[in-house]
């Protein structure tokens, strides 16, 4: 089969020797090019990308030093380091040809080669030469998809006293190898907090992957993260690396640690502590150099002692821990990120020029956001969305303030419930940990019940 896009460069001062080599090999590359002098070496190297160069190791008449062969392997190997070269000697100067081979030259073929032997050879070395390149090539790719979908992320945006432990944290902890836990409600921003430190670390230029081990069915735990071998179950149809493998020399961010079970827990912690994985299927260790973030929206400490998380499991996580507080917290960053989102989606949507109202950020700065960033930005595109003017007023967001205590007259018990509720959010400034211990609820009680009455 012939190689279309196949390059082969042959140098040597034997005109029968290039005849015949090209005679043998136009069948199986796109293009043979031959040249009986090193003359115009450098041209060719740097005009061209060959994928196998044919370079003979003497040229001068009578010489038998092999010098020649070795300062131009030298000299191509300087101009294209990954150069693929295959030195071309005589029967006498095999110890030449092995030398050559410590000088950077892939292999080395004995004259008089047998038409079959140069057709295997330049194979080899010509898949070598493809496979390397891909390898670039992919690696390049990626690179780009992982700019291009850090575009997708904004940097942090803030101006609030309370993110300023969260981003001294940030710049310390990104050099470093550390592993993180990363804390706080749903919305927050703790995907883009991992992607912040990422980007600053001193893995920037390799993968982050990120698994949410929220969704990921227990039955496929081992094979996401861990990678199969071919028919290692039904439907392992070929060998696939899991998202360990993926993140080596980078960073995985695991999302929704708390949320597995005490099995998968087991299995994580033994991945962690040897930084090793082994494929489903098979029995080779695989090693691993690999930068973990975790993060979760529950408290692990009260998981732990109700015997649902693992401790051991919470140390290895928790090298360094940061807690980022809630959006009702930052009410400074309300008109910072609403000057964001008009921008973002007032270009999605052709609406340039947009601005909210001083009572529109006033109103937006009371409501406490249970679902945080994420539904501030919900709420600004809705906005855009349904609104004809170019200035956005309060009427505009429909957001509730918590502020609305129901009738003291009523007896129900949903609405003294709700008033409780609503009682303890406002003595507590919207803080719903402080909230939670004052009502006596698990803080994820509390949650639902705020969602349930609309609040």
């Amino acid at each position: 089969m012939k190689n279309k896009d196949g390059k082969i460069l042959i140098i040597d001062d034997d005109q029968d020797v290039l005849y015949t080599a090209r005679m043998i090999l136009k069948d199986h590359y796109g293009l043979v090019k031959t040249e009986s002098t090193p003359n115009n070496i450098e041209s060719e190297i740097m005009n061209s990308d060959y994928d196998v160069i044919l370079l003979d190791m003497n040229f001068a008449y009578g010489a038998t030093s092999g010098e020649e062969g070795i300062e131009l392997l030298k000299k191509i190997l300087n101009i294209k380091p990954n150069a693929k070269v295959l030195m071309n000697t005589a029967y006498g100067d095999i110890d030449l040809a092995v030398s050559a081979m410590k000088d950077g030259a892939t292999d080395f073929l004995v004259k008089p080669w047998e038409k079959e032997k140069l057709i295997s050879t330049v194979k080899t070395v010509y898949q070598l030469s493809r496979s390397e390149k891909e390898i670039k090539n992919l690696k390049t790719k990626q690179k780009i998809l992982n700019k291009d979908q850090d575009r997708q992320y904004s940097k942090l945006l803030t101006q609030s006293p309370a993110m300023n432990k969260v981003l001294e944290t940030i710049d310390k902890v990104s050099k470093t190898d550390a592993d993180i836990l990363i804390l706080g409600e749903n919305g927050t921003g703790k995907e883009l907090v991992a992607r912040e430190i990422h980007r600053k670390s001193n893995r920037s230029e390799e993968t982050f992957i990120n698994v949410d081990l929220g969704a990921l069915p227990e039955s496929l735990f081992e094979s996401e993260l861990f990678g199969h071998v071919k028919g290692a179950f039904t439907d392992a149809k070929e060998s696939r690396p899991g998202r360990f493998e993926l993140a080596n020399l980078g960073t995985l961010f695991l999302d929704e640690i708390g949320n597995l079970t005490l099995p998968l827990q087991s299995k994580l912690l033994s991945a962690l502590q040897n930084r090793q994985v082994v494929r489903v299927g098979s029995s080779v260790p695989i090693s691993l150099d690999i930068r973990i973030i975790s993060a979760t929206n529950r408290f692990l400490d009260e998981m732990i002692d109700a015997g649902e998380f693992r401790q051991d499991l919470l140390y290895r996580l928790n090298t360094v821990e940061i807690n980022l507080p809630p959006l009702r917290e930052r009410p400074e960053d309300v008109s910072l990120l609403l000057k964001f989102f008009l921008k973002q989606y007032g270009n999605k949507y052709h609406k340039s020029g947009l601005k909210a109202s001083s009572s529109t950020i006033r109103k937006l700065e009371k409501y406490y956001w249970p679902g945080n960033i994420r539904e501030f930005q919900h709420a600004v595109e809705r906005a855009i969305i349904m609104s004809n003017s170019s200035v956005l007023n309060p009427e505009d967001f429909l957001v509730s303030s918590p502020k609305t205590v129901p009738s003291k007259s009523s007896l129900k018990v949903e609405d003294l419930e709700k008033s409780a509720i609503v009682n303890a959010l406002e003595k507590c400034h919207g803080n719903l940990t402080k909230a939670a211990v004052e009502l006596g609820f698990g803080r994820s009680t509390l949650y639902r019940k705020i969602n349930k009455y609309g609040l």
